[in-house]
């Protein structure tokens, strides 16, 4: 078995601070966006489980048990603590962000 061959790539990318600086808050907001539609999701979970969400589906849910029940709210919850994860990580990227901004010379 041989070593796979990597080209040498090179890409010179040229971009300045000042110009970085809306490129990451875009992506910042993006990815909060992003989590609120995950939330959106899990809440809509729910709803659905317990008949109230108002959807054209023909889907229906199953009889509702106290197990069911269970299961969707761990369910949720795991899914709400690893959107709280991410959302502490944005609140760094965040701060780190305005340390930048607050460290470069206007245009």
């Amino acid at each position: 078995m041989s070593f796979p061959n990597i080209p040498n790539i090179t890409p010179t990318i040229s971009v300045t601070t000042a110009q970085t600086i809306p490129l990451l808050l875009s992506s910042i907001a993006l990815e909060e966006l992003a989590l609120a539609h995950i939330i959106n999701a899990e809440a809509e979970k729910i709803q659905f489980v317990l008949g109230t969400l108002r959807s054209k589906s023909k889907f229906t849910p199953c009889r509702v048990t106290l197990s069911n029940l269970l299961d969707i709210d761990s369910s949720v919850q795991r899914t709400l603590r690893d959107v709280i994860k991410k959302e502490i990580l944005l609140q760094f990227k965040f701060e780190n962000v305005l340390d930048l901004i607050a460290i470069t010379p206007l245009p």
